[in-house]
């Protein structure tokens, strides 16, 4: 199956239409989760409890006819109980393979800050590789592969942060928010009408199709000094007086994906400096580490950010 930049764009509208039957008010972060989608990443999710986080995943996955599988991470968890391991089969008399929850299309890594540093590694491979090695045996990950990982910050006791290392993994960081008191009281209208607590959301779309328009993505033309812009953001995030640690050029990879897939989305097979400039925030928001004497002041990295978008020149691009 073959798609261009049109069918990207329609399959866009079609997911988010539906996923919106079930969440309110959240177009816009819904359309940059489709982004990550398309482009093959994985999200980062922080934000307060009963934000809708474990329904916007599972609204997805059902839109996009993927498999879903929810991981609730806790301080017990091993790590093969998210890999799965070999079991063994009296009646056979041999070793059996058990797939674990990571073998599905879509995977919720609900609270993920709540598991050992040993249990978060079993997500390393998985997120970067796309494969899961077990007894020396390397299996490969349903495709495509998302994991959409979540985590609460406000609360610290019994946590264990997520090391640099995996936080780079993670496409871009988003956070939900609160609804407005509009968008709120549309909640319990939705509620009162439906008479469930349960959402019956449809497939509007199958992986055969999914896989096309990622395809199509990759066909997105992006101009040498767009490339150039990309580039000039990340290092500049390096050489700033209040950043202890830079993005790695995966920030710059990051950067890329995403601002085809914004551009596929819209219809357009060419990338703007303006895509590129919309995902910066979320994708150098968890990968910067500041200066110690930062480290107290409220929204810290969000200033780093904006200045770094103020001082490196944006390209003019010819569209014609």
């Amino acid at each position: 199956m073959t798609a261009d930049v049109r069918a990207v764009s329609a399959l866009t509208d079609r997911v988010i239409g539906e996923v919106e039957r079930a969440i309110v008010g959240k177009g816009p972060l819904l359309a940059k989760m489709m982004a990550a989608i398309l482009a093959g990443g994985h999200v980062l999710l922080e934000d307060y409890p009963g934000l809708a986080k474990t329904l916007i995943a599972k609204s997805l996955a059902t839109a996009l006819g993927l498999q879903f599988k929810r991981i609730q991470f806790t301080p017990d968890l091993l790590p093969g109980d998210i890999t799965g391991g070999y079991v063994y089969d009296r009646d056979s008399g041999r070793f059996r393979l058990h797939e674990g929850p990571v073998f599905a299309n879509i995977i919720l890594a609900d609270e993920i800050n709540r598991a050992s540093p040993k249990t978060q590694s079993a997500l390393l491979e998985a997120m970067q590789e796309y494969q899961v090695t077990l007894e020396g045996e390397t299996m490969r990950l349903p495709s495509p592969f998302f994991v959409i990982a979540t985590q609460n910050p406000i609360e610290y006791e019994g946590t264990f942060p997520l090391p640099e290392a995996q936080l780079d993994r993670f496409l871009m960081k988003l956070s939900v928010g609160y609804p407005t008191e509009q968008e709120e009281q549309e909640i319990l209208r939705r509620r009162r009408a439906r008479r469930q607590d349960e959402f019956d959301l449809q497939q509007v779309t199958d992986v055969e199709e999914l896989l096309a328009v990622q395809r199509a993505v990759e066909e997105v033309h992006v101009d040498p000094d767009v490339e150039a812009y990309i580039v000039a953001l990340v290092a500049a995030s390096r050489r700033s007086a209040q950043v202890a640690v830079g993005a790695s050029p995966r920030a710059s990879l990051a950067l890329l994906k995403l601002s085809r897939a914004w551009a596929a989305m819209h219809g357009r097979d060419y990338v703007l400096p303006d895509d590129v400039k919309l995902f910066v925030m979320p994708v150098l928001l968890h990968r910067l580490i500041l200066e110690p004497d930062l480290w107290m002041e409220r929204r810290a990295v969000d200033k780093v950010i904006q200045g770094l978008l103020q001082i490196v020149p944006v390209p003019v691009i010819e569209t014609t």
